[in-house]
């Protein structure tokens, strides 16, 4: 095996999503109104807290972590605490570690940067402690929140907060990532390959690099059969074609095509349901039969949630377009 060829293997070993995280504000991909403002805190250093809210891969951990290296620089790593809420949720982490990092040395700085994030996975007790701890070292710490729905933050901590809201990511931001990262580690993606790593993004940076790095462990050309494999994801056509059978009144047909999604290619009733949603406006229907599917959708994802059996309501789902109206 060549130098060339060992090195590229190491390469591919590492995880890309922390290879290539931006490490300044000034290359955070989208959002452009969003970091100009955070980057005039770092240049004031002038921090306030700040709750970010969003959905996942849109870049709230990696502009916490940017604001944290533009301010302390090699210190970064002393002077950053960031806490997942989800695995610790409970009061005693509000009491013990966040107080504890709060009332230790900080070599000279003004304050340092706590980062909870999935903050919405905190119980309501524990938020309130939060909220307690925030006004008790506001002088010497900065918090930054970071969730995925800001209704589940209490007001108290939100009126305490600069709230940054961050949408999911637009297909050129991300296209232009994974061209940067298949150049990068000289992997040779076709263009249905990159459409294809967008659709399944979704507005998540995060996915499609993970879908990338997972396309390319073969050493092949990584295109949409590599990506929609990789994925486990459906091809909107196929999703299409599923859906329009049904509205056409042929369920025998439309059930046969989810059969084949969720049996032959392994995917996940949820990601059928989801991508059924994401497609609504892209089934070439009128105005009446969108609602009705959307309709349909909405007590279909209800019904999963609630621990109904995925399989069974997609069916019925289906079934309930067939009939006439």
């Amino acid at each position: 095996m060549s130098e060339a060829d060992t090195e590229s293997r190491a390469g591919r070993e590492e995880v890309w999503i922390e290879k290539y995280r931006p490490q300044r504000l000034a290359d955070v991909a989208g959002h452009e109104g969003i970091i100009e403002r955070l980057q005039s805190y770092v240049d004031r250093n002038d921090l306030s807290h700040m709750l970010f809210s969003g959905p996942a891969g849109t870049g709230k951990t990696t502009s916490a972590m940017a604001i944290a290296k533009e301010l302390y620089g090699d210190d970064w790593q002393d002077n950053f605490l960031e806490l997942n809420a989800s695995d610790q949720r409970g009061i005693d982490v509000i009491r013990d570690r966040v107080k504890s990092f709060a009332r230790t040395s900080f070599g000279g700085y003004e304050y340092r940067v706590i980062f909870l994030d999935e903050a919405d996975a905190l119980t309501s007790d524990a938020q309130a402690a939060l909220r307690r701890t925030m006004e008790q070292f506001s002088n010497n710490v900065r918090f930054i929140l970071s969730c995925n729905y800001s209704s589940q933050i209490i007001d108290p901590i939100q009126s305490r907060c600069a709230v940054f809201r961050f949408s999911p990511l637009g297909d050129d931001a991300i296209e232009e990532q994974v061209r940067r990262i298949a150049e990068a580690e000289d992997i040779e993606v076709t263009e249905d390959g990159v459409d294809a790593l967008v659709y399944v993004a979704g507005g998540d940076m995060r996915k499609a690099i993970n879908g990338l790095q997972a396309a390319s462990v073969t050493g092949k050309v990584v295109d949409e059969d590599a990506v929609f494999e990789i994925t486990s994801t459906a091809r909107p056509e196929e999703i299409t074609a599923m859906v329009k059978k049904a509205l056409d009144g042929d369920f025998t047909a439309a059930r046969s095509e989810l059969d084949t999604l969720l049996t032959d290619q392994g995917i996940a009733g949820g990601d059928v349901l989801d991508q059924i949603h994401r497609s609504v406006w892209e089934f070439d229907v009128d105005d009446r039969a969108a609602v009705r599917i959307l309709d349909r959708v909405g007590e279909a994802d209800y019904r999963i949630t609630e621990g109904a059996n995925e399989r069974i309501q997609l069916e019925a789902l289906l079934a309930s377009l067939a009939l006439e109206e």
